[in-house]
């Protein structure tokens, strides 16, 4: 092979073309650059948004710059942006202006502005929850409630703030149970509230409410109502006349609700009554108090006497619990003393068990409503059965209400032979006891002696 000569050798680029060739290439370097930082400040623009409202979900955001095919001056694979014309190119021996890089907002500060709005958001988020605390709990705008409804609330013994709070809210006194309990805790006053009935008003502040209920509560204002032991409903009626509303002898009658407790106790079925079951005592009612409100603890009242007692030997002598209380009843009239009570259910049982009538005339004066005039010899004569003068056996009812004692006594009556008595003459009440006629007969002419000696007056006290 002839080697070429010199002068047939290509000539080198000029210095034009070379300059050229690198400006060409440092502008696309400064592109890339440009195009670098341009991601940079995308994907940082996308972090902070993502970190400002945490609920939105922000996509990457990419930016594709095609690939040029490589070039002699640049390997293959290098990103390139399309290529300038050569009327874009600046002249020879001039100095390329290089575009200023993209500002950028220093990261803290941005965070640290983001940082003080949740701050600031959050403070009066709180602000706005205290002030309203603060004005449910001290009510600057609520009264004492005077001039509202009045409301009688009883606040049971051992009561807790919370459930002081929602007897009061239930009633209507205050507006939230929570919050008066939150003020009670707030003044110190949760363990000072009172039990007892209070007269409040509708719609009170907490601090009237609280004000009210640790003062201790008035003493009610009652009615002190008392049933002697013995009286039956027709005497005890006028009694209680003046102190109760509605019909005393029309709520002593048997209702619906009663009716399963007189057959409990062995009353007859038809018994039409609650003669026997109306305890005697003092009771004590509200002013305005219903006949049937006394009635109803008069009932209570027996049942906590009565149910105690151990009746069973009276059930072996074959007595029903309503033949008990007939039985106490007579001998709650009968007996004027204390140690006569059980003699006079001694005779009761004897007469019973030989088949004698009672002859207890206080079942007559029951029967004719009769307590204080002597009985005539027609009013003797009565074809009744609650003259057991003439009938055999218990009268149909209690003749009245029997105290705790009488009923003991009819429980357990003495052991003793007695069939007869008869009020002892100045004896202050009390009876001579006999088992004979012949006996009997001499006590009964002791007291007509004496009774004449007084002109006909009862010889029973001188």
């Amino acid at each position: 092979m002839t080697p070429r000569r010199e002068d047939e050798m290509p000539s080198e680029r000029s210095d034009a073309d070379r300059e050229a060739a690198r400006l060409e290439r440092e502008r696309r370097r400064m592109e890339r650059q440009a195009e670098i930082e341009a991601q940079a400040e995308a994907a940082r623009l996308a972090e902070e948004r993502a970190s400002e409202v945490p609920e939105l979900e922000l996509e990457p955001v990419t930016v594709t710059v095609p690939a040029e095919p490589a070039t002699a001056e640049e390997p293959a694979g290098i990103r390139r942006v399309a290529r300038p014309s050569v009327r874009d190119l600046p002249e020879v021996g001039a100095t390329a202006a290089r575009p200023d890089p993209p500002r950028r907002v220093p990261r803290t500060r941005s965070r640290r502005r983001v940082g003080l709005g949740v701050v600031g958001v959050v403070a009066l988020v709180a602000l706005v929850v205290v002030a309203y605390f603060a004005y449910r709990v001290y009510q600057p705008f609520t009264d004492d409630g005077d001039g509202h409804a009045v409301v009688r609330v009883t606040i049971p013994a051992g009561s807790t703030a919370g459930e002081v709070g929602d007897i009061l809210a239930a009633k209507g006194v205050i507006d939230s149970s929570f919050f008066f309990g939150l003020r009670t805790r707030l003044d110190g006053k949760r363990g000072d509230l009172k039990a007892g009935t209070f007269t409040l008003h509708r719609d009170m502040s907490y601090a009237a409410a609280i004000d009210a209920l640790t003062k201790n509560p008035p003493a009610p204002v009652t009615v002190r109502v008392t049933i002697p032991e013995g009286r039956s409903i027709a005497e005890a009626a006028p009694l209680v006349r003046s102190q109760v509303t509605g019909s005393y002898v029309k709520a002593a009658s048997r209702s619906p609700r009663t009716v399963s407790g007189l057959r409990a106790y062995g009353a007859p079925k038809g018994t039409s009554t609650l003669e026997g079951f109306l305890f005697p005592a003092t009771y004590e009612l509200r002013p305005g108090a219903t006949a049937q409100s006394l009635v109803d603890q008069q009932l209570a009242a027996f049942r906590r006497t009565f149910d105690p007692l151990d009746r069973k030997a009276a059930h072996r002598r074959g007595l029903t619990d309503y033949d008990i209380l007939i039985i106490a009843s007579m001998i709650e009239r009968e007996a004027q003393v204390p140690k006569d009570r059980a003699l006079i259910s001694a005779v009761i049982a004897n007469r019973l068990k030989q088949h004698i009538p009672l002859g207890i005339d206080a079942t007559l004066r029951y029967r004719l409503n009769n307590w204080t005039k002597p009985l005539r010899q027609s009013e003797l004569q009565t074809d009744s059965a609650f003259n057991t003068r003439l009938h055999q056996g218990l009268p149909p009812t209690p003749i009245g209400s029997p105290g705790l004692a009488s009923i003991k006594a009819a429980l357990s009556p003495a052991k003793v032979p007695y069939l007869f008595y008869v009020v002892k003459p100045c004896g202050n009440g009390a009876h001579a006891f006999s088992s004979t006629d012949a006996q009997f007969a001499k006590d009964v002419a002791a007291y007509n002696k004496k009774r004449d000696q007084l002109g006909g007056k009862d010889p029973s006290s001188c």
